[in-house]
C-alpha cells in the first residue's frame, strides 16, 4: 500500500516589540532570570492587562502580506491549563475570532513549480515562562522573563504532503516575518519555532488519519527529521496492525526519534472563554490602510523585479531576496558598479562565502556595499582581473583599506599594453617548443597550458582576454 502524509504547521513568531503584549516589562533577551517579569505578567491580584498596540500593528502587517482577512473585531480569550511556567494558570490568547483569518503563502518546490499553502489563521497571544532543569540538583527552576512576551501563532491548513514541503513553507514564513521586521527570526533564542501536526493515510483517500503533534521544533533540520521519523513511525504502526494515538510528542535530536509527551488536548479541554479584563479588539479600515502603506516590497514581488529589471536568473533572484537585508545590500552594490550580474555573482559568491567562513552577518561585515562596488568597478574598467580581485577582496576583508589603495600599494594593476602581452606570449611559445608542436598537431587543449605560462610570467596581472586573443593568433598563425 502507498501512503500519503498530511502535515500542518503551527508557527510561533515572537513579535519584535520592546515591551510585552499586556504590560510594560521589557522583552530584551538574555537578562538575569526573573528580572523582567512584572506583576501583570505574574497575574498578581488586582492587576489589569493593557494591549500593546504595536503587537496589533505587526499582526495586521502579516495579515496583509498573506493576502488574508484582517478582522474588524476580534476577541481575547483565556486558555486554561496548568504548566509550572504559566504563572496565571491560563494563557491570554485568541480562539473563536482571531485577528488574522484565512490567507495563503506560495512555496517553491524542488521540481521548479510552486504550491499554494493555505493559512487558516494567525492569532495574538502571550508566551509562557521557561522551566530550567540544569543546575538545580533534583529540582527545576523557573525563569518568568519570557512570560507575557507577544507571540503571533500562524496556523497552516493541512496542505503539506512531505517534510521537504513543510521546511519550504517554514523557511518562506521565516523569511517573510523578518522582511516585515515583525520578528527577528532567531530560532536559537526561541523567537521562531514550530509545532508540526502529522498524520498518514492511504494514497488517494480523502479522509484524514489520526494526527500527532510534535512540539517546540526550533530548527529547519529538526523539523525535517522529526516529520520524516513520525511519518515512518505511523506507517509502520498501522501496517503492524496497531493504530495511531492522538497525542503530543517531543523530538529527541540525539536519538533522532519522537517520544510521547502527553495526550493531545482538544479545544474543550482548555475551557476557552472571553477574557473579562480585555475589551474586544476593534481594527478600523483607516488603521489597516495606514499599516498597508508601511509595508515593504514583499519577497515574491522583489524577486520578480530582480528578474525583470536586472535580468537575473530566477535562482539568483531567489537567493538575493531571501532576506531583506541581503536584497538591500545587493541593490546598493549593483547601483554602485552598474553591473547587476557581476554584483550578484560576487554577493552570492566571495562575499557570502567570507561571511559564512567567519560567522559574520551583514551588520558586522568588514566590507560594506560601497567598498564592494568600488572593487567591482576596477574589474569592469580592466584595472584588475577577476582573479586579482579575489586577492584584493581578501585584503579588504582583513582591513587593509579600499580597493584602490590595495591595488596601488601592492602593484596589482592589470597589464593591458598589447606590446607587453605580445612579448610575454612570444616568450611562452618560444620556451615550450614541444607543446607548440603538439598544439599544432591537433592537441588544442594545450591552449590552457600556454595561457597559464603567460599569466604566471606576468604575476597574474596580464589581461586574460587579451592573452587569449594574442595567443590564438600566434598559435594558429
Amino acid at each position: 500500500m502507498q501512503w500519503e502524509a498530511v502535515i500542518g504547521l503551527e508557527l510561533h513568531a515572537q513579535l519584535a516589540t520592546r515591551t510585552k503584549i499586556f504590560s510594560g516589562a521589557s522583552t530584551a533577551y538574555g537578562a538575569d532570570a526573573n528580572t523582567q517579569a512584572c506583576a501583570i505578567d505574574l497575574g498578581m491580584p488586582g492587576v489589569l492587562p493593557v494591549l500593546n498596540e504595536r503587537a496589533v500593528r505587526f499582526a495586521i502587517r502579516l495579515g496583509l502580506a498573506l493576502d488574508a482577512e484582517v478582522a474588524g473585531r476580534s476577541v481575547f480569550a483565556r486558555k486554561n491549563y496548568f504548566y509550572p511556567d504559566l504563572p496565571k494558570g491560563y494563557q491570554i490568547s485568541q480562539y473563536e475570532i482571531p485577528v488574522v483569518g484565512t490567507g495563503h503563502l506560495d512555496i517553491d518546490l524542488d521540481d521548479g513549480t510552486s504550491k499554494r499553502i493555505g493559512v487558516t489563521r494567525a492569532h495574538l497571544e502571550e508566551d509562557a515562562g521557561k522551566s530550567l532543569h540544569e543546575g538545580f540538583g533534583a529540582m527545576s527552576g523557573i525563569d518568568l522573563n519570557r512570560a507575557g512576551t507577544p507571540l503571533l501563532e500562524i496556523v497552516s491548513e493541512p496542505d503539506l504532503r512531505s517534510a521537504k514541503e513543510a521546511v519550504a513553507y517554514m523557511k518562506k514564513m521565516h523569511s517573510l516575518v523578518r522582511y516585515l521586521r515583525i520578528c527577528d527570526g532567531n530560532m536559537q533564542e526561541g523567537s521562531f519555532r514550530c509545532d508540526a501536526n502529522v498524520s498518514v493515510r492511504p494514497l488517494g483517500q480523502d479522509e484524514f488519519g489520526t494526527r500527532t503533534e510534535i512540539k517546540n521544533l526550533n530548527s529547519f533540520r529538526f523539523v525535517e527529521r522529526a516529520i520524516n521519523y513520525e511519518i515512518e513511525r505511523q506507517i509502520e504502526l498501522i501496517q503492524d496492525g496497531g493504530s495511531v494515538t492522538q497525542e503530543t510528542r517531543l523530538y529527541d535530536p540525539d536519538r533522532g526519534e519522537t517520544r510521547a509527551m502527553r495526550g493531545k488536548e482538544e479545544a474543550n479541554d482548555y475551557r476557552y472563554f472571553p477574557d473579562p479584563d480585555l475589551l474586544p479588539l476593534e481594527i478600523t479600515a483607516d488603521l489597516i490602510n495606514e499599516v498597508r502603506a508601511e509595508l515593504p516590497e514583499l519577497p515574491d514581488v522583489r524577486r520578480a523585479r530582480f528578474v525583470a529589471d536586472y535580468g537575473l536568473p530566477n535562482y539568483d533572484a531567489g537567493v538575493l531576496t531571501a532576506s531583506r537585508e541581503l536584497a538591500d545590500f545587493f541593490e546598493a552594490v549593483a547601483a554602485g558598479c552598474d553591473d547587476a550580474k557581476l554584483a550578484a555573482n560576487w554577493v552570492m559568491g566571495d562575499f557570502a562565502g567570507a561571511l559564512n567562513r567567519d560567522s559574520l552577518d551583514l551588520a558586522t561585515s568588514p566590507v560594506d556595499a560601497e567598498a564592494l562596488s568600488g572593487l567591482l568597478r576596477r574589474i569592469l574598467d580592466d584595472t584588475i582581473s577577476g582573479k586579482i580581485a579575489k586577492e584584493v577582496f581578501e585584503a579588504m576583508w582583513q582591513g587593509e583599506g579600499d580597493a584602490d589603495t590595495i591595488i596601488s600599494d601592492r602593484g596589482l594593476t592589470q597589464v593591458t599594453d598589447a606590446s607587453e602581452i605580445e612579448a610575454l606570449v612570444d616568450a611562452a611559445i618560444a620556451g615550450n617548443p614541444q607543446q607548440l608542436e603538439q598544439y599544432r598537431a591537433g592537441k588544442t587543449k594545450l591552449m590552457g597550458f600556454f595561457v597559464g605560462q603567460v599569466m604566471k610570467a606576468s604575476g597574474g596581472k596580464a589581461n586574460p582576454q587579451q592573452v587569449n586573443e594574442i595567443l590564438r593568433r600566434r598559435l594558429d598563425g
